[in-house]
């Protein structure tokens, strides 16, 4: 004999309110009133597209200079906030990205922190950054690491001003609550290694007979040559016909494993010839681009943005995204996408 089923609870807008209002001092709250908004049918991102021309930015960067000196900064950056974002520091929900100058004769301080760092080098000549007791120079283009709670600083040697964009895990350690920094005891840290020896030790489809990792689940090579890079590319781009949605692409990867080079951040350069436009693609990720070479037209969603060299662009979660070149064009990206592939997040769809 089947029992009948019990009646639905019945309950006034005023009950429940009252209800509520109960629940409130002892720290809880109804899971049913924000289940839609947690639980959406697919990824809303709270981050904006946002573009950051370098002709803007430049006037502001080198009038920063005039401010302070990078020792008294400690890293005399202009962070790059989404307008989603103020006051939080992030170009993403996920990513910190800023540009930072050093001048001529400057150094910034050693220091270490549990965030890792990227830089990706926007201008000038004769700068250089130290990480782990090994220097290397920065020169346009060039990716460089800095690894989890390595000792870096940086310098200028050369004539003119030297600047890159510095992109950082800072939102995702945040939300871990895992940040630790240290400064340094002196100015600059001693250097025990040549420079060039971890490009030359890990950097060449070689490695040593009794390698072990210098730091962690990030690459040894801590910096990838935009000339070897550039080189890479544009052989092949010759060898066949880019892709219909990443054009010529290539990821920097960690010698060790073949894995990304960095454990919290996957980085990658794109080619896109001139004239190429690529078919709309949208992912978990977030992304951060910059241009090292060139110029082209950037669709985020509704939004086209047209970036030239040194142009730094967010681009949000599960937006559409597209590129049309309108000269050769080479950019360089990094983003979250290695910790959604961990994590089993990773989505991606294709137009």
């Amino acid at each position: 004999m089947n029992e009948p089923s019990p009646a639905a609870p019945t309950s006034t807008v005023a009950e429940r309110e009252d209800f509520y209002e109960r629940l409130a001092p002892h720290h809880m709250a109804p899971l049913w009133e924000v289940l839609k908004n947690i639980m959406t049918r697919e990824p809303v991102s709270a981050a904006l597209p946002c573009h950051w021309r370098y002709q803007d930015v430049r006037p502001l960067l080198l009038e920063s200079g005039g401010l302070l000196s990078a020792e008294e900064a400690e890293r005399r950056v202009l962070v790059l906030e989404n307008p989603s974002f103020i006051g939080q520091t992030k170009a993403t929900s996920s990513l910190y990205a800023g540009i930072q100058l050093v001048m001529p004769g400057e150094t910034a301080p050693s220091h270490r922190h549990t965030p890792s760092a990227l830089r990706f080098v926007l201008e000038g000549e004769g700068g250089f950054t130290a990480v782990g007791g090994e220097r290397t120079t920065m020169r346009p283009g060039d990716f460089i690491t800095t690894p989890a709670w390595a000792w870096h600083d940086h310098g200028n040697e050369g004539d003119g001003p030297v600047a890159w964009l510095d992109g950082l895990d800072i939102p995702m350690a945040q939300f871990f609550e895992t940040i630790f920094m240290q400064p340094g005891e002196e100015l600059r840290q001693a250097l025990h290694r040549p420079e060039g020896e971890s490009l030359a030790r890990f950097g060449q489809g070689l490695l040593p007979m009794d390698d072990r990792a210098r730091y962690g689940k990030t690459s040894p090579v801590f910096n990838y040559p935009y000339s070897r890079t550039r080189a890479a590319l544009l052989e092949c781009a010759k060898a066949e016909r880019p892709d219909p949605h990443l054009a010529v692409t290539l990821r920097y990867a960690n010698p060790e494993d073949g894995g990304w080079a960095m454990p919290t951040m996957s980085t990658w350069m794109t080619h896109v010839p001139n004239g190429f436009e690529t078919t709309p693609m949208r992912s978990t990720e977030s992304l951060v681009l910059a241009v090292a070479e060139g110029s082209c037209e950037v669709q985020i969603g509704e939004q086209t943005f047209v970036v030239e060299t040194s142009d730094v662009v967010a681009v949000p979660g599960w937006t559409w995204r597209a590129f049309r070149a309108t000269s050769d064009c080479n950019l360089f990206f990094f983003s979250d996408r290695v910790v959604h592939e961990k994590l089993g997040f990773f989505r991606e769809e294709r137009g």
